[in-house]
């Protein structure tokens, strides 16, 4: 009977030792830091190499078609304000996104005659606030980036803060442990 137990536990230590041994190695280079920044060179090299494959090459037809140069427009003209974070009069056009759209929950928003879509990161708890926006309704917005893509005819705003009638009703909330 000792020997069956034996015989039993034998293998059960040494797959639990394999175990906690592959754990600590796993760590380990979990701590090692990650590759260091590119230079200049390396990330002009990198952007030719990209710029090279199917998705580079699709990527800058539509920056040269009547279409993305709008956006590209589009985007520029906000670029003073997202760099200096400051206030953006828009209004509600749309509570819904282009179809086919994957940013998450936004609307879209006319700003200095171009429309825009204008993305959220809502808590659970900031939802019920920004369902309340209507069409039409004039706010004031802020943020720190416009991005791109060529599956949207519009810029993308990341919005940050958001007022409506001289009330907030919304505020990003920073991520916990970091940006």
């Amino acid at each position: 009977m000792k020997k069956l137990i034996y015989v039993l536990m034998l293998p059960l230590v040494v797959v639990s030792g394999l175990v906690f041994a592959n754990r600590e190695i796993k760590t380990e280079t979990a701590k090692k830091p990650s590759s260091k920044s590119l230079s200049v060179a390396e990330r002009k090299a990198e952007r030719k190499r990209w710029e090279a494959t199917p998705d580079g090459i699709n990527y800058k037809k539509w920056e040269a078609s009547p279409e993305g140069k709008k956006v590209l427009a589009g985007a520029a003209k906000i670029r003073k304000h997202i760099h200096a974070f400051t206030n953006m009069e828009a209004v509600v056009t749309s509570l819904s996104l282009p179809p086919g759209s994957r940013l998450g929950f936004g609307v879209m928003a006319r700003i200095n005659g171009e429309d825009y879509i204008v993305k959220f990161e809502p808590e659970k708890s900031q939802l019920e606030q920004l369902h309340s926006l209507k069409v039409n309704d004039k706010i004031v917005l802020r943020s720190h980036s416009v991005s791109h893509a060529p599956k949207y005819s519009y810029p993308i705003i990341s919005c940050e803060y958001v007022e409506r009638d001289g009330k907030v009703i919304f505020k990003r909330v920073p991520r916990k442990g970091g940006c």
